[in-house]
């Protein structure tokens, strides 16, 4: 189904949205510059609004600036999803190992095998 004007989109492809432009940005941006960096059209509040819950998720972290606060992503891209996979195995239940073996079954070959030489010291 195509996007049409004033439809929702869910608030997760918009986090991603303002993610990618502090991640392209490489340096901190005030709302009014990811608003006017994203693709979608959005409103000043929305934008300030999405800004606010990923601070508090902890996955943007921001500072005064020169008229209100400026936004940085925490982390990169791999550090967040990192994070998510954290976060999904904290909540999976009592049996760790279960979800863990649970996990590795559903790995294709090469990912099983960089899994195995992280385990083993190969760093990343």
């Amino acid at each position: 189904m195509a996007d049409t004007e004033g439809e929702r989109r869910p608030a997760r492809e918009l986090e991603a949205s303002v993610l990618g432009v502090l991640w392209a940005a490489g340096a901190p941006r005030s709302a009014a510059e990811v608003r006017a960096a994203i693709p979608q059209d959005l409103a000043r509040t929305t934008v300030a609004t999405l800004l606010g819950r990923l601070c508090a998720k902890g996955m943007v972290g921001r500072r005064p600036g020169r008229r209100g606060f400026v936004y940085f992503a925490v982390q990169d891209e791999h550090g967040l999803t990192a994070r998510r996979m954290h976060r999904e195995l904290d909540q999976g239940g009592g049996d760790r190992g279960l979800v863990l073996a649970r996990f590795v079954e559903g790995l294709d070959p090469r990912d099983e095998a960089e899994l195995r030489r992280l385990l083993e010291g190969g760093g990343s």
